[in-house]
C-alpha cells in the first residue's frame, strides 16, 4: 500500500502564510526611507530659518537689555542730583539766603545810582522812568505804611500794645450786616409798639424815628446793653480769639526761652559753658 499523504495541520500552514506577509513589511519599510529620504532637504532649511530666529531673539533681548540699563543709569543719575540739590537746600540757611538777597539788591542799587551820577543824570527820575504814576503812589504809600509798622514794633507802653491790639481785631472782625438789620427793626417795632418811638414821615417821603423819652438812642448813661444775650456763635468766636492770643503769647515765649538756650534738654554745666554753646549754635547750626 502507498504511504498515506500527511495532511497539512494549523502550525504547517502559517509559515507559508507568513512569507508573503514579510514581504509586504519589507516593500512598506524600504518605502518610507524612500520617503525620508526625499524629505531630509526640508528639514535642513526649517532648522536654518529656526536658527535665524533664534539670533534675531537674541538680539531684540540684547537691546532691550541694553536699554533698561541706560534708563537705570539716568534714573541713578537724576536721583543723586535731586539728592544733592536736597542736602543743599537743607544746609542753606533760609535767613542767610535771604539777607544775601537783600545785599545783592542794595548792591546793585547802589551800583545804578553811582553809574548815574558820573553820566551826571537824576537818579529818580531815570528809575521812575519804568514805573507808572499810579505805581509810584501805591510803592510810596506802601514803604511809608511799612516805615510806621517797623516803628510801631517795638515796645512803648501798654497803652500802645492795647491799641496794636484792638486795631487788629478790628481787622479781622466780620460784621453781620444782615443780622445787624433785623435785630435793628426789632427793636424799633417794639419801640413804636409801646409809645416810646414815632414814626414820622417827611416832605420828601422819608421815614425818621422820633425818641419822644429820650431812651431808645444808646448814650453814656444808657444801661440796656446788659439785657443782650449773645448767639452762641458769638461766644464760640470770643473763645477762639482767646485761645488764638494764648497761643500767640507761648509761642513768642518759647521764643524767647530759645534765643536764650533754656528750650529742650539742658547742654551746659553752668552760664560760661551756656554762652559758650549758644555761640556755636549761632555760627555752626547752619551748616
Amino acid at each position: 500500500m502507498p504511504p498515506a499523504k500527511k495532511r497539512k495541520t494549523r502550525a504547517t500552514a502559517e509559515p507559508a502564510e507568513e512569507i508573503p506577509a514579510l514581504n509586504a513589511t519589507a516593500n512598506e519599510t524600504a518605502a518610507p526611507k524612500d520617503n525620508n529620504s526625499n524629505e531630509e532637504p526640508p528639514l535642513a532649511e526649517a532648522s536654518s530659518s529656526s536658527a535665524s530666529d533664534a539670533a534675531t531673539k537674541a538680539k531684540e533681548r540684547a537691546e532691550r537689555f541694553k536699554a533698561l540699563q541706560a534708563r537705570a543709569k539716568t534714573g541713578a543719575q537724576k536721583n543723586l542730583k535731586e539728592a544733592t540739590l536736597e542736602s543743599q537746600r537743607l544746609a542753606t540757611d533760609p535767613n542767610l539766603l535771604t539777607s544775601l538777597n537783600r545785599k545783592s539788591a542794595i548792591a546793585s542799587h547802589n551800583l545804578m545810582k553811582a553809574d548815574a551820577e558820573v553820566a551826571g543824570e537824576d537818579f529818580e527820575r531815570k528809575r521812575a522812568w519804568d514805573w507808572t504814576i499810579d505805581e509810584s503812589e501805591r510803592w510810596d504809600k506802601r514803604m511809608k505804611k511799612k516805615d510806621n509798622h517797623r516803628d510801631d514794633q517795638a515796645f512803648q507802653d501798654y497803652r500802645q500794645d492795647s491799641r496794636k491790639v484792638y486795631k487788629r481785631q478790628i481787622r479781622d472782625l466780620k460784621v453781620d450786616m444782615d443780622g445787624y438789620e433785623k435785630e435793628k427793626m426789632k427793636a424799633v417795632e417794639k419801640a413804636a409798639a409801646s409809645g416810646g418811638l414815632e414814626i414820622v414821615e417827611t416832605d420828601d417821603g422819608e421815614l425818621v424815628a422820633v425818641d419822644k423819652h429820650g431812651t431808645f438812642y444808646s448814650t453814656a448813661d444808657s444801661t440796656g446793653f446788659v439785657e443782650h444775650k449773645p448767639p452762641k456763635d458769638a461766644v464760640d468766636r470770643l473763645v477762639k480769639d482767646l485761645q488764638q492770643a494764648e497761643e500767640a503769647r507761648l509761642k513768642k515765649r518759647r521764643e524767647r526761652m530759645g534765643g536764650n538756650g533754656d528750650d529742650g534738654d539742658v547742654t551746659y554745666i553752668n552760664e560760661k559753658n551756656k554762652n559758650f554753646n549758644q555761640k556755636l549754635n549761632r555760627f555752626y547750626n547752619k551748616f
